[in-house]
């Protein structure tokens, strides 16, 4: 991939702070990524922010006592807060103001002017006693599609959108014992079908870039008629739907995204010091600019379908994303993160026990990218000590003998030894193959390799050579590798974090100290 690179990580919603759960899936691989390809000299812009609008910032607040704006200001501190201490180095991050909310009016107001929209009387569950129309976590029922539990607006199981109306045995997710009722309302609906052939092309095209997951679920979704999808609701909470048909509704959040991920990106690009004509300039057509996104599996309908759907209406004025990179669920001890029950565990409050290079190892290697896979403290303090602390510090250790020794020699063995250990990593982080697990496996297998070599067990390049200038030279590469996920310890071990390509290694090399891991933090984890 090359030119400019747009990263995006969906918004979370403001209802709460960031757990282990958001950060192992999109925002780590998302922050991994930007790191590499900076690193081999790419331009990268790398967003997220949060999300006020949805309906959960209301029954969020409702069950904690506390005002939605007073919730929607304290999660902002809180989820950026979370993201420094896990070393997610955000450019841009959206918050709350007149600029967003006149992005996705800009943005929905010329498929409107262009007739795109179209006005559809839809069923919604009806609280009789509040006057409310329920949508989104306003309502709970099961999935017509899996029959899993759940809100409407999107199935978290099985990805697919969820139309309130069709809910199974929906109930008030604030007052679950009110009688609800079906009714209808007049709404304006992006009607899917219509672009239907051009999503089917535009998936065909980038079948590989989309992990099995998401490809089987897009087929099927694609496999029959696309319902509308709504573009306002009957509400109050979110951005008011100044379209005449319409009057008094709200933008539906989950209509939202591709105006949002343009406004993001316009963020990280003022924040990198290159300010644009426009929120959609990254975006238009032959901008020169690939869009990546990193983003939870049950996210794909709003952004890659639906999203990709309101760029094909703009009729050519956007470039399509490159590339959608799913994650599945994160657990904690088996089972799912849930602040309601206390089963949580956030990141700020495993950053004040553990260095955040460990964390950002650990999830790197248990990331759930193509199953769901648990943390537990156990598990961190056992993998990082064995895998990662003990042996990098052997390896400090032994290149601590000849700091400041030098230069040694390194032979061309030793050379086309660490070009093979770069192209490793690069596998493991290059699109569309990008995977936190193999960058994490690679790191480990040669840290254990490098390990064996100090206790005379030979390089593992076949030739048993143990020159000390080969050493220091392939410990050098390997941290190079590693550093985008380590990167309190590349940052500093290295005099910069660039990874050079095969081929242009070293002749000689001066041994610097190396830092060490800490083993003391690794043990009292457990």
């Amino acid at each position: 991939m090359t030119g400019r690179t747009v990263v995006i990580s969906p918004a979370p919603t403001a209802n709460g702070d960031l757990h282990l759960g958001h950060l192992a899936g999109p925002f780590l691989a998302a922050d991994v990524y930007t790191r590499y390809a900076r690193a081999t000299g790419r331009e990268v812009l790398l967003g997220t922010g949060i999300q006020d609008t949805p309906s959960y910032v209301v029954t969020t607040a409702h069950r904690l006592g506390t005002t939605p704006a007073r919730l929607v200001a304290r999660s902002a501190r809180q989820v950026e807060a979370s993201l420094a201490a896990a070393g997610i180095g955000v450019d841009g991050f959206t918050g709350v103001d007149e600029r967003f909310t006149k992005t996705v009016w800009g943005f929905l107001e010329r498929l409107h002017a262009a007739g795109k929209l179209r006005a559809r009387t839809m069923t919604f569950p009806y609280l009789p006693r509040t006057g409310q129309y329920l949508v989104d976590g306003y309502v709970r029922g099961s999935c017509p599609v899996c029959l899993a539990d759940g809100c409407a607006g999107l199935c978290e199981s099985c990805a697919h959108p969820v139309a309130a109306g069709e809910l199974l045995n929906p109930r008030s997710t604030m007052y679950p014992d009110e009688p609800v009722r079906p009714r209808q309302a007049r709404v304006l609906v992006l009607p899917m079908e219509e672009y239907r052939d051009g999503l089917r092309d535009y998936f065909a095209g980038h079948a590989a870039m989309m992990r099995p997951h998401m490809a089987q679920a897009v087929q099927q979704m694609l496999s029959r008629p696309l319902p509308d999808y709504p573009v306002t609701y009957p509400g109050s909470w979110g951005i008011p739907a100044h379209f005449p048909e319409v009057p008094g509704q709200v933008i539906n959040p989950n209509a939202e995204p591709m105006a949002w991920s343009m406004y993001c990106s316009a963020l990280a690009a003022e924040r990198r010091g290159t300010p644009l004509a426009a929120e959609d300039e990254l975006w238009l057509a032959g901008s020169g600019s690939s869009v990546v996104y990193f983003l939870g599996f049950d996210n794909i309908y709003p952004f890659a379908v639906a999203g990709t759907a309101m760029l094909l209406a703009h009729d050519g004025r956007y470039d399509l994303p490159e590339l959608f990179l799913t994650n599945e669920f994160y657990e904690l001890d088996n089972a799912k993160f849930s602040t309601s029950r206390g089963h949580v565990l956030g990141g700020r409050e495993l950053a004040a026990e553990v260095p955040r290079d460990l964390i950002r190892f650990h999830l790197a290697a248990t990331s759930p990218e193509f199953q769901r896979t648990s943390f537990s403290r156990e598990e961190l303090a056992r993998i990082t000590r064995s895998r990662l602390v003990e042996p990098w510090n052997r390896v400090a250790a032994e290149i601590d003998r000849w700091a400041g020794r030098g230069p040694l020699a390194v032979s061309e063995r030793s050379r086309a030894a660490a070009a093979r250990v770069t192209e490793r990593f690069v596998a493991a982080y290059d699109m569309p193959y990008f995977s936190l697990n193999r960058a994490a496996e690679t790191l480990v297998e040669q840290l254990a390799r490098l390990a064996g070599w100090t206790a005379g067990q030979g390089s593992g390049t076949g030739t048993g050579s143990g020159e000390d200038g080969d050493f220091c030279h392939e410990a050098e590469v390997v941290l190079r590798g590693a550093a985008p996920i380590l990167i309190d310890l590349a940052g500093r071990a290295l005099p910069d974090l660039a990874i050079r390509p095969a081929g242009r290694g070293p002749t000689e090399i001066v041994p610097r100290r190396m830092p060490r891991l800490s083993e003391r933090v690794a043990r009292d984890a457990r």
